[in-house]
């Protein structure tokens, strides 16, 4: 019997059909790309691959769906909990990004002390700014990375590789971590760079208020590759603009960034579309490890990556 899977990806479906096909599965996809045609198919599949847009989400999954496989590390666009009362299997794409975005903040880095935005915009005015921008280098800075899960430490292998000082500060404290840990406030006050990448939860929800952000070294930068509301956008934006801090964000509370946001118009704000995490080699682990976990059911073989307290064993429900 074929296993209906709805596709919700932002591909055409010809392409879906090369990247997860399989002839024990039919591929679904909703005819408009609009929340109500994605909660009218549910009922009649079997699996949901997910959106990696934040166009489209999956709320009650119904009582036919078993299993949701996300092309993504994040998994935001579900309502996991709801998938865990109805005993749906969620997993993810663990470790697909992770040198992805470890290397989005450095370049971050790279570029916000380089100050190589500014200098390409002077150099197409016809200006030559070759001594007075005011470059820094990374090598000897002191690095604090938020967060010491698998993005976490690479991007502290990064840039102690560049000859940073890295220390680190998480919720809970790793033994094994390849990094000294520091209490945040300590970290803040003396690291010249800070990088965010830690996962969005109640406790980390608005971790970089005014007064946090108040914290840092003058001239120091803020690098914010978690979610957008770990940050105080309000708080970050008065910061640049003031000059106390440099930052870049590749995150926000609100995605797409609205065309009014203050966020915009912030001078020494480098911003990013939700990128950091989006190379050709992570989209191809992603594509890889996401088609995999589909073969494993179709397989009757255990899923793995969840991200639920479900059993990994899926079994069809019609």
């Amino acid at each position: 019997m074929t296993w209906r899977l709805l596709a919700l990806p932002p591909l055409p479906p010809d392409l879906l059909e090369i990247l997860f096909g399989d002839p024990r599965l039919e591929l679904v996809t909703p005819a408009e790309r609009t929340q109500e045609a994605v909660d009218a198919l549910l009922p009649t599949v079997d699996l949901v691959l997910g959106d990696w847009s934040p166009q489209l989400r999956l709320g009650d999954p119904g009582g036919r769906v078993v299993f949701v496989q996300q092309p993504s590390v994040g998994v935001d666009g579900i309502d996991v909990p709801a998938c865990t009362a109805r005993g749906v299997a969620v997993a993810n794409c663990a470790g697909a990004n992770t040198t992805s975005v470890a290397e989005w903040a450095v370049s971050a880095a790279f570029a916000l002390l380089r100050r190589t935005v500014e200098a390409d915009q002077a150099v197409r005015r016809g200006e030559w700014p070759q001594t007075s921008l005011g470059g820094r280098e990374l090598a000897g800075q002191r690095v604090g990375v938020v967060g010491m899960g698998a993005i976490g430490r690479r991007t502290a292998e990064l840039f102690r590789a560049l000859g940073c000082d890295v220390v680190y500060w998480s919720r809970s404290v790793h033994a094994d971590a390849p990094i000294p840990y520091l209490d945040l406030d300590e970290l803040v006050a003396t690291c010249d760079v800070v990088v965010l990448v830690i996962a969005l939860g109640a406790d980390t929800r608005g971790l970089f208020d005014a007064q946090r952000i108040g914290r840092m070294k003058q001239g120091a930068l803020l690098l914010n590759a978690a979610r957008g509301e770990v940050v105080e956008e309000a708080a970050l934006v008065a910061a640049v603009t003031a000059g106390r801090i440099g930052a870049a964000t590749d995150v926000f509370a609100v995605e797409p960034l609205p065309p009014d946001s203050p966020l915009r118009a912030a001078p020494g704000l480098l911003l990013s579309p939700h990128m950091a995490g989006s190379t050709v080699e992570a989209a191809m682990r992603i594509a890889g490890q996401a088609k995999a976990n589909l073969q494993r059911v179709l397989d009757g073989q255990p899923v793995v990556d969840l991200v639920n307290a479900a059993d990994p064993h899926v079994v069809r429900r019609t």
